[in-house]
């Protein structure tokens, strides 16, 4: 059930009868007519900008459109009253009795409340971590990690059939790099003397690939060239980086469902069957390239490359696809990955980056616009840096990596669901700031704490109203008599429960799952507001001593909220907690 949306309908279906009787011109488009919450609470519960909307293609004023649905929803037993603000808003009281229903709609769906069909019959990719296979996770990846998985669990939940996946960039210059690496960690593995030239990378994680590596060829590359050991040491440390990745996941609890080889693009025709259908479509050419920016001219020489028309798609300017020499640029495989995607026929693509991609977001978009022919949008959201503090102070816990902090180090240091829920609590383009002190509070300013808490205080909630006798099955709170959640904060508290289903698509369809994480905290904060008032007036308390049946009605209430938190959580990764130690 979403409420606002039924709300959303009464007000269409209300307008349709105005049509009929002559009151509005027939072929309005109402796509823009909206039912939600008002800016200010103390107007209503509901508001819609329906007279707003029509007023103009109607050749009418809002007020007497407005006037006139305001009769027609009043009439509508849930409708309390409908009241025209202003030059034409509508705002919307509903009577106790449609609020009280929303728990007993919670309780009957359980953790499914909310589950949408925004994106019914429609299919998603979202890529998301993609870290070049030569080396573990660090802190820049979890958040990007974090923020694709909440992204993709929140499209399913709002009905999108969703691939979660990984391209493996396994075919760039970085793999012979990591080669050259392992085989100075294999030479030490032998007791040789090794130095890291630069451009290698000199982390300890790769010690035990190395003698991994003497394992499973003994002394067979020693004193050998580069050309005889290079390929082969390339595939198996390859693979080793990717497990090492793939337990980093497990860790933060993010399971792909397919991870895609860059390699696999090359000499296998795939790049340049792609390529040739955009020179059939004419956006491939020959051409040179102004300088870059800051560039001299007596610094740059202009070489003639093979370039795509992106301009024709808002690029800033036209991207080279084939170097003078022949050998392709990044951009290349890019494209013939993003063609793959469109041709496995998705209906809309995702791509989750780091921060220092952003000045590949238009060429990208523009070769995905012109492969798909404007039918597959591409949105590509881009995770600003993390920074790590304690005590004040710019954190670093571990050196074994080199020179960054490992995804394994921060979630051993402050576990999985602080570091997810954390993770979430800044829009994914804005830096965020760890804070491992906040993060360790038990208190207001400690989000994960503060959400985990309300669930866990209707977890002892639950435990005690069983010990006293009473029946906290969700059937039977159900069927509990919710008349009884008469008083203003019981009802506004159901009103934030009933706001879920909107907001979860609301977030899906700008693909910003940190609204969920921002909802709720919201409703957690109402819940410990309300648990407060509890403590003050005791008829607001959820166990009612020597009364069963207001006490259900009560703890119907309080699951209905627990039940919510449950399910957003369960978007963000994050594990409800039932008790608090």
């Amino acid at each position: 059930m979403n409420l606002f949306a039924d709300i959303r309908t009464l007000t269409l279906t209300a307008l349709d009868a105005m049509v009929a009787a002559g009151d509005l011109p027939a072929g309005l488009s109402t796509d823009n007519v909206t039912a939600e919450p008002p800016r200010d609470a103390a107007h209503g519960d509901m508001a819609t900008n329906a007279a707003m909307v029509l007023a103009k293609p109607a050749g009418m004023k809002p007020r007497d459109i407005a006037d006139k649905l305001a009769a027609r929803l009043a009439d509508d037993p849930r409708i309390t009253s409908a009241e025209v603000a202003g030059p034409g808003f509508l705002n919307l009281r509903l009577a106790p009795a449609v609020w009280q229903g929303v728990a007993a709609d919670v309780l009957e769906t359980g953790t499914d409340y909310g589950r949408g069909t925004l994106g019914s019959g429609k299919s998603v990719n979202v890529e998301y971590v993609s870290a070049n296979p030569t080396g573990p996770l660090h802190v820049g990846h979890t958040r990007g990690a974090v923020f694709g998985d909440a992204l993709a669990s929140l499209l399913d939940f709002a009905g999108w059939d969703v691939t979660r996946e990984y391209v493996i960039n396994d075919g760039g210059g970085q793999i012979g790099m990591l080669a050259r690496s392992v085989y100075l960690r294999y030479l030490e593995a032998h007791g040789k003397e090794v130095a890291f030239p630069d451009g290698t990378y000199p982390g300890d994680y790769l010690k035990p690939v190395g003698e991994a590596l003497k394992a499973k060829v003994g002394t067979e590359y020693m004193d050998q060239p580069e050309d005889v050991w290079l390929k082969p040491i390339g595939d198996f440390s390859t693979d080793a980086m990717m497990e090492l990745i793939r337990d980093d996941l497990a860790l933060l609890g993010v399971t792909m469902d397919r991870f895609f080889s860059e390699k696999s693009l090359y000499d296998t025709g795939k790049i340049e069957a792609c390529l040739d259908k955009l020179d059939k479509m004419g956006l491939i050419y020959n051409g040179t390239l102004e300088p870059p920016k800051g560039k001299l001219p007596d610094d740059y020489e202009a070489r003639e490359q093979t370039l795509f028309k992106s301009t024709e798609f808002g690029d800033d300017q036209d991207r080279a696809i084939k170097k003078h020499d022949g050998a392709w640029t990044y951009f290349a495989p890019d494209i013939a990955y993003h063609n793959d995607k469109v041709e496995r026929g998705y209906d809309q693509l995702i791509n989750v980056f780091g921060a220092d991609h952003g000045g590949y977001v238009k060429r990208m978009k523009a070769a995905v616009h012109a492969l798909s022919d404007g039918k597959v949008p591409l949105d590509i959201k881009l995770t600003q840096l993390v920074k790590l503090f304690k005590n004040g102070e710019e954190f670093k816990m571990s050196k074994r990596a080199g020179n960054f902090v490992l995804l394994s180090d921060l979630i051993r240091e402050v576990g999985k669901d602080v570091t997810r829920f954390v993770m979430l609590t800044r829009k994914n383009d804005a830096p965020l700031d760890f804070d491992f002190d906040k993060v360790m509070e038990q208190s207001r300013e400690n989000p994960v704490f503060y959400v985990q808490y309300a669930h866990a205080r209707v977890a002892s909630v639950m435990r005690k109203a069983t010990e006293a006798g009473i029946d906290v099955s969700d059937a039977a709170l159900k069927s509990a008599d919710l008349a009884r959640l008469d008083h203003e904060a019981e009802l506004a508290l159901l009103r934030k429960v009933a706001e879920w289903p909107r907001l979860v698509e609301t977030a899906a369809r700008s693909n910003e799952p940190h609204r969920v994480a921002f909802y709720l905290y919201e409703l957690a904060g109402d819940l410990h507001g309300f648990w407060n008032l509890g403590n003050a007036e005791t008829s607001l308390r959820f166990i009612q001593e020597d009364d069963p049946a207001t006490s259900q009605a009560k703890i119907a209430l309080a699951r209905a909220v627990a039940i919510v938190i449950a399910a957003g959580l369960g978007i963000l990764g994050v594990t409800p907690a039932e008790e608090m130690r």
